[in-house]
């Protein structure tokens, strides 16, 4: 037997003894790290992320988290106001020792989310969207459940679990190692907040939720309310966007709940801790003085939308997109979507791919378009700047596309290029009908003079009351989108279609 084979067979022997101790070592892992969570009253595996791992996850991954937003939402009235409400429901509940921190994420989507370590986090999308503090209490009460619970802990155990089953089975080398995942648990806590949790996580945090609210004198019937509020503004975007599936990173794609669900978790928690008092709070008009003002959709430092025009002060540019096509914008990118599929997509190149450029062309061929075949590559001048483009064919899902890409000179940020670059990607059976209103747009792209600048604004949520008189049509003729006006005061006021107003009640508005 030669030396290679001795050292074979040695390997093969220690494995042989470590896996025959997988089973006794598995069980005794999951019995020692089993415990009773004093919230779920349920045996809980959460042997690969202690508390002390929580709190340092959480504390690691708050500001990554904020960042990935847009950064937080900076009015301090309104910033206290969410902050003394969450805090009084995690008074009263069985975490109560953890330091909570309760952040409004400078986001116009509707989400919420929660880190371990009891970092809670609300978009002002959805405390636009909610009727009353009872509805916004809700939400933090199921986000402080999931914390409570410690669904993050039990998600990242069992794949962890998972994991160093498969490896110590399938990986002969590492039989007396240890898995190379296990322990290397920071950058997991946002990644799981982003992610959605089980239905039963779902049903869990929903009954926690109702005990916090109820403990608190809240109606615990809000969190049903809101949730067919969410999904009326759920089915909203999906009409803006020509899409019959869920956006991919909003608070019904993260949380897979129905109303029905919700409506459980209430009767479960009414049966096992009574009934809540006689008086529930909703607190309507103390809400809506609240947000009365908050900033709508767009903070001007991440560019806005009014109708079809897109305005960024900080980058000084602005461009229209044709009719029919609605914008959305987010940190990274401005989409657009039209008719047919017909998408623009609006961006900056990433500064290192930037840095250095002598050529558009050349960075056209060479490096945004270097996976496409690029014919038609000219220069162009578009008021002033200047600019390149070029013309491919791709085949995506739904067949051929045909796509434009135009780049522009942004001239110098510190040491490096700034490019803007703009891909219009149309069906080819709709290209030819669309040219001239995509023209437009790239012929529309311009830079701002310094009082275009400084007179931007964003839209604000405005309370008014309803005057005699007044209906739906009144106010929605007033907001100022381009598409879905009366939908949209409907979604936002929770109202259903056809209902009319009530005299001297308080309505939410959109206005500039």
């Amino acid at each position: 037997m030669t030396g290679t084979d001795q050292k074979f067979g040695l390997k093969m022997k220690r494995l042989f003894r470590f896996t025959a101790l997988i089973p006794l070592l598995l069980t005794l892992l999951f019995l020692g790290a089993c415990s009773t969570n004093p919230a779920t009253g349920k045996q809980t595996f959460t042997a690969f992320m202690s508390r002390d791992d929580e709190l340092r996850v959480g504390a690691e991954e708050h500001p990554k988290l904020i960042k990935s937003f847009g950064g937080a939402y900076t009015d301090a009235k309104l910033r206290a106001y969410i902050r003394r409400t969450g805090l009084k429901l995690a008074a009263l509940s069985e975490a109560s020792s953890l330091p909570f921190t309760f952040t409004i994420l400078n986001d116009d989507r509707v989400n919420a989310l929660a880190l371990p370590g009891g970092y809670i986090y609300i978009t002002r999308g959805l405390l636009a969207l909610a009727g009353n503090e009872a509805e916004m209490a809700g939400v933090l009460a199921h986000e402080i459940g999931h914390v409570t619970a410690r669904h993050t802990a039990e998600r990242y155990s069992a794949t962890m679990a998972t994991n160093l089953g498969l490896i110590v089975l399938g990986a002969i080398g590492s039989a007396a190692g240890v898995p190379a995942g296990v322990g290397d648990i920071v950058g997991y806590g946002a990644q799981a907040a982003l992610q959605g949790y089980s239905r039963e996580q779902e049903l869990e945090a929903d009954k926690l939720g109702v005990r916090y609210m109820t403990r608190a004198g809240y109606d615990p019937a809000a969190m049903t309310s809101f949730f067919h509020k969410m999904a009326a503004h759920a089915e909203l975007e999906r009409a803006l966007e020509g899409k019959t599936e869920a956006a991919a990173n909003n608070i019904m794609a993260t949380h897979p709940r129905t109303a029905q669900r919700i409506d459980q978790a209430i009767k479960l928690e009414r049966t096992a801790r009574g009934a809540v008092g006689q008086h529930p709070v909703l607190g309507r008009d103390g809400y809506l003085a609240e947000i009365d003002g908050m900033v709508f959709g767009d903070d001007p430092e991440q560019g806005i939308r009014k109708g079809r025009d897109f305005i960024h002060p900080g980058l000084g540019i602005r461009f229209t997109v044709p009719p029919e096509f609605v914008l959305f914008n987010s940190p990274s990118q401005v989409v657009a979507r039209g008719p047919d599929k017909a998408v623009v997509i609006f961006d900056l190149a990433p500064a290192k791919s930037a840095k250095g450029v002598r050529s558009l062309p050349d960075y056209l061929t060479g490096v945004w378009g270097r996976n496409l075949t690029l014919s038609d590559v000219s220069r162009l001048n578009v008021n002033g700047l200047q600019a390149a483009t070029a013309t491919a064919r791709g085949r995506g899902r739904d067949g051929l596309r045909d796509i434009r890409l135009i780049v522009f000179d942004g001239g110098q940020e510190g040491d490096k290029n700034r490019i803007f670059r703009f891909a219009f990607v149309t069906p080819t059976t709709v290209t030819a009908g669309l040219n001239t209103e995509l023209r437009r747009t790239t012929y529309s792209f311009r830079r701002l003079t310094d009082a275009e600048a400084k007179a931007i604004r964003p839209l604000k949520i405005k309370v008014a009351n309803v005057r005699p008189g007044d209906t739906r049509q009144t106010f929605a003729r007033l907001m100022p989108f381009e598409k879905f006006r009366e939908r949209w005061f409907d979604v936002l006021n929770g109202l259903k279609p056809g209902e009319k107003l009530i005299p001297g009640r308080k309505v939410k508005t959109v206005s500039e």
